[in-house]
């Protein structure tokens, strides 16, 4: 389902703060699609409950808190024209300068990138590929759907709750690393210039590739794996 982000700072006809989309997501999935697009100052707002869960909007009248987590799912083209990087019919179609893509991926904004644990690019399928039947060795949805209720059965087991909602110590305990993953972590935060936010959700997503794997523990190919989903930098 799309949903377009309305003002989430909505007010009734007596001043009072009411709940906008991002709360009406609540406990749900939050689809944007061409995030470019969305206004700067509207994204950012995105920001606070990606981390809190909630968002608090202030009036003259009241400040209210309003329940916010949800589950941000976002797309968006490599650049203005939607043709960089294409290997299939497109390519070589793409005229966008350096400048008007560092423009275009700019949009975004550094700590709001940051919020989002996994980056994933998806090429543009093969015209063959979307008239074919899907390959005998892929999985049904019903498969990944058992493989993830397993995942979140063994966090609830250990910790009572999905990983996402681990705090510090509850993430140090449910995290430990062996030397050889602590080396790979420590040297993609010199070499990418992670932040302690993004540390903490590597480490995150690294627990719940394990889970998915059904592994006890923490292995350096979870956390290569997690750390993948990481942008190289703020503008990619």
């Amino acid at each position: 389902m799309s949903v377009v982000v309305q003002k989430s700072d909505e007010t009734d006809s007596g001043g009072n703060p009411r709940p906008g989309e991002i709360t009406l997501a609540h406990g749900g999935v939050l689809f944007l699609d061409e995030l470019p697009e969305f206004e700067r100052h509207v994204l950012e707002v995105l920001r606070e409950p990606l981390e809190s869960g909630r968002i608090t909007i202030s009036r003259a009248a009241r400040q209210v808190d309003f329940p916010a987590r949800f589950q941000l799912v976002a797309a968006m083209n490599p650049c203005p024209c939607g043709y960089l990087g294409d290997a299939g019919p497109g390519a070589g179609r793409c005229r966008c300068t350096p400048d008007q893509v560092t423009r275009y991926r700019g949009r975004l904004s550094g700590p709001l990138l940051d919020r989002i644990d996994l980056h994933v690019f998806v090429p543009r399928l093969a015209p063959a590929a979307l008239a074919s039947a899907a390959p005998p060795d892929s999985e049904s949805s019903a498969v990944v759907r058992q493989r993830v209720c397993a995942a979140r059965g063994r966090q609830h087991a250990r910790a009572g709750k999905i990983n996402a909602l681990l705090g510090p110590k509850e993430l140090d305990r449910d995290t430990v690393l062996d030397e050889p993953s602590r080396q790979l972590l420590l040297t993609a935060m010199n070499r990418l210039g992670l932040s302690a936010r993004a540390f903490h959700r590597v480490l995150k997503v690294a627990r719940t590739i394990a889970d998915l794997a059904g592994a006890d523990a923490l292995a350096a190919a979870h956390v290569a794996e997690a750390l993948r989903y990481r942008p190289v930098d703020q503008g990619s």
